[in-house]
């Protein structure tokens, strides 16, 4: 089967085509033929080896498909071949690719496999964020920093079904209208100038959670902005550097600065909550209350040109390769 792989972690450019043997599911495994993979932001810093997790070596990218299942493992009775799935996988890069059972969930008839690829993650961090570690209430002001990535897209959607009041904070005029699109009250610019006094005027009565997968120079404003009883959430930092705040603050207004780390949530203390919520999440898809926005969509050939728009922060949503086009 074809993949794109690596054993030099240093640059982009290492990546390659190669071809690799058919992978055979084990014991309580499915193998997935890869309509489409999710390329994030963190997968990229991945792909570099930037992250606070290195992969093993040689690497094939990508964590997030959407796809049809190929072949069951000995064990496997939830799922038939030829059923479309999403899954979270090691090597998603790849025309084929293995899922523990656990790992993977059907995709629902309305969702295409562009949708599903970019799905799993981003929303499961914005509910898991937002209700779990924010307990956001119906009827309170939610302020999404990075609005228009595509964790921050997710949090906009999912804090308005909780019934918040979302306020988008996103660099560009075209970005904000993708963040107004996907169901913010308001948005906002990112520059730090006069920040305070404009998010003043949208929510005079000020703020009670902030969603923050950048973690930039906005920190500090946002937090003072909190009321009472504030929380903050830290997602990422895809802002680069890791900014400080004063540990007077959260005294002072007796709020909550709540870290959010869905992987471990996810994979090592609370799998089976985690499996839960992405039951809800894709609840709501069937239903139609959640439309999944999908980012710049690339072929399997522009691999590389897919890795650096993710790291980028250029666009709106997450960033979709194209494995297989026929499948999608």
């Amino acid at each position: 089967m074809k993949a794109i792989q690596t054993a030099d972690l240093s640059s982009i450019d290492n990546y390659a085509p190669v071809d690799l043997p058919m992978p055979q599911p084990g014991e309580g495994e499915v193998r997935i033929k890869v309509a489409a993979c999710g390329v994030g932001f963190v997968d990229a810093l991945v792909a570099l080896g930037r992250y606070q997790v290195k992969p093993p070596l040689p690497h094939v990218p990508g964590a997030e498909i959407g796809g049809v299942v190929d072949a069951l493992g000995p064990g496997v009775t939830g799922y038939a071949i030829g059923e479309r799935v999403l899954a979270q996988v090691r090597g998603g890069f790849a025309e084929y690719a293995i899922a523990p059972e656990r790992a993977i969930s059907r995709v629902p008839d309305s969702m295409s496999m562009n949708q599903a690829a970019g799905f799993r993650v981003n929303y499961g961090t914005a509910l898991h964020g937002l209700r779990d570690r924010a307990a956001l209430k119906a009827g309170e002001t939610l302020v999404v920093i990075g609005a228009a990535g595509g964790v921050g897209l997710a949090a906009v959607q999912v804090g308005r079904l909780l019934g918040a009041n979302v306020i988008g904070v996103a660099s560009t005029e075209q970005k904000r209208a993708v963040v107004a699109g996907a169901g913010a009250g308001a948005t906002l610019d990112r520059d730090v100038d006069g920040w305070r006094d404009r998010l003043k005027a949208l929510a005079p009565k000020g703020i009670d959670v902030v969603f923050d997968p950048v973690s930039g120079p906005l920190l500090q404003p946002a937090f003072r902005s909190l009321g009472w009883g504030g929380r903050y959430l830290v997602i990422g930092f895809a802002g680069g550097a890791i900014p400080a705040l004063p540990v007077n603050l959260p005294l002072l207004k007796g709020a909550a600065l709540i870290g959010v780390d869905y992987r471990q949530f996810g994979a090592v203390f609370e799998a089976g909550a985690a499996a839960r919520e992405l039951d809800e999440l894709l609840a709501w898809v069937s239903k139609g209350d959640l439309d999944v926005p999908v980012g710049r969509t690339f072929s399997f050939g522009k691999y590389r040109e897919a890795l650096e728009y993710a790291l980028s922060g250029d666009g709106a949503g997450k960033t979709i390769l194209v494995v297989d086009p026929g499948l999608v």
